[in-house]
């Protein structure tokens, strides 16, 4: 389930380290956790649903490696990340 345009141009813009910013890490795991939510609601409703089951499982996997190195690159950004997210709670 992809995220609309907007949505996603919203969650870049508020997490672009500089103007032309679209690759941070912080940008990807923003996009990742935004799609983690969506999925984790669309399979609130469609339990048997195992395609998307797997698919959480591995956006879930991805955004835990990108977190991994974040914090190895930049601990502080890190933190920052995970607080603006509410991630770890």
């Amino acid at each position: 389930m992809p995220l609309s345009t907007d949505m996603t141009t919203a969650i870049v813009a508020d997490h672009q380290r500089s103007a032309n910013d679209t690759g941070s890490p912080e940008v990807q795991i923003s996009l990742l956790s935004k799609r983690i939510l969506v999925l984790t609601e669309h399979l609130k409703c469609h339990k048997k649903d195992n395609i998307s089951a797997h698919s959480l499982a591995l956006l879930v996997s991805k955004r835990r490696r990108l977190l991994r190195y974040l914090q190895n690159i930049s601990a502080p950004r890190y933190r920052g990340l995970i607080q603006r997210l509410g991630l770890r709670g």
